[in-house]
């Protein structure tokens, strides 16, 4: 098998296994590839039980990853997140409500999430980044102001929003 040139390397203090089992149940295409264990070399400097989880190498939807048990040191930023683009809204919702049990609820706006570790994600329908770039500027309002209101992006009422047709209702 062979590497991609970039891997994503999500930090955690403990739970890289937890985090990696958690989302290679959720996403296709996904599996663990292998987990290394801190030994007592550089115990000094790691300061974890020789043993424990250092590492977990996996793959999400064909993509791959590392969970890194590397302490409490560094904490996550909403200034970055992962992009899911769903088909439908059942695929929405099924990444929305499987990622979002336990995150931060005062993250989940706009389609945008933290999940129980912090790590953000953005469950985005296929579709709306279309609707965002119409030459119409009143369909990109319309539509924006929805999907501000949303917290889990609701694909037909972003739809009815940019046709005009949500104000009739």
């Amino acid at each position: 098998m062979s590497f991609a040139k970039i891997t994503i390397c999500l930090w955690f203090d403990t739970q890289a296994e937890d985090a990696a089992n958690f989302y290679v149940s959720i996403f296709p295409n996904s599996k663990i590839l292998s987990i290394q264990h801190y030994t007592s070399v550089g115990q000094e400097f790691h300061k974890k039980e020789p043993g424990s989880v250092m590492v977990v190498n996996f793959i999400l939807n064909n993509h791959p990853f590392i969970a890194f048990n590397g302490g409490a040191d560094y904490f996550r930023s909403g200034a970055s997140s992962f992009m899911i683009h769903c088909d439908d809204q059942e695929e929405v919702d099924h990444y929305w409500d499987k990622l979002s049990p336990g995150g931060d609820e005062t993250k989940q706006v706009c389609g945008w999430l933290a999940d129980k570790w912090g790590v953000g994600w953005n469950v985005v329908p296929n579709g709306l980044e279309e609707m965002m770039k119409d030459k119409d500027p009143e369909k990109v309002k319309r539509v924006t102001a929805a999907m501000m209101a949303m917290k889990k992006l609701d694909i037909e009422g972003l739809q009815k929003a940019f046709e005009g047709s949500a104000e009739d209702e």
